[in-house]
């Protein structure tokens, strides 16, 4: 990889990256130091990423620090237990936007990021899996019960509108 491309790749995924991790970790300053330690990594291994498999490189990079990090500050709570929402919306709530957020922050870490990726980012299951270090049916199952709980929590959406 040039440094060409290198700035360029800088240019069209690091709003992206800095998305999904913020969406993840909610923590402003966490989501730019995994930015910046991605593309450190990305500029350290520039002679060996091709430019054309940078995008999947910097996420699955971002991802696996994330991963680091929320384990190194012992707030990592994947577990395959899950119980669902007993809390339902407001009467007279119509912010479907900020209910979304206060339903996917409820979803356990691991089918957050795997919705986050399917739903906001775009990227298909095989990639996902190749991100995230799952099997592709690990990856439908977890999408699959973070959509059923987020339907659940969000209701029927006439009552939003």
């Amino acid at each position: 990889m040039t440094v060409e491309e290198y700035n360029k790749s800088i240019d069209q995924y690091s709003d992206n990256i800095y998305r999904f991790i913020l969406k993840n970790i909610k923590n402003v300053h966490e989501a730019e130091d995994i930015v910046q330690d991605t593309f450190e990594k990305l500029w350290i291994r520039s002679s060996e990423v091709s430019f054309e498999k940078v995008k999947s490189y910097l996420f699955t990079s971002a991802y696996h620090t994330m991963i680091d990090k929320l384990r190194k500050n012992k707030r990592n709570t994947i577990t395959d237990d899950f119980e669902p929402f007993n809390i339902s919306h407001i009467d007279n709530y119509c912010d479907l936007n900020e209910m979304l957020n206060v339903a996917l922050n409820r979803l356990p870490e691991i089918q957050r990021s795997v919705i986050l990726l399917r739903d906001y980012e775009g990227y298909p299951y095989n990639e996902i899996a190749e991100i995230t270090g799952l099997n592709e049916s690990q990856v439908k199952v977890y999408i699959y019960r973070g959509r059923l709980a987020l339907k659940n929590y969000i209701g029927k959406i006439e009552t939003l509108i």
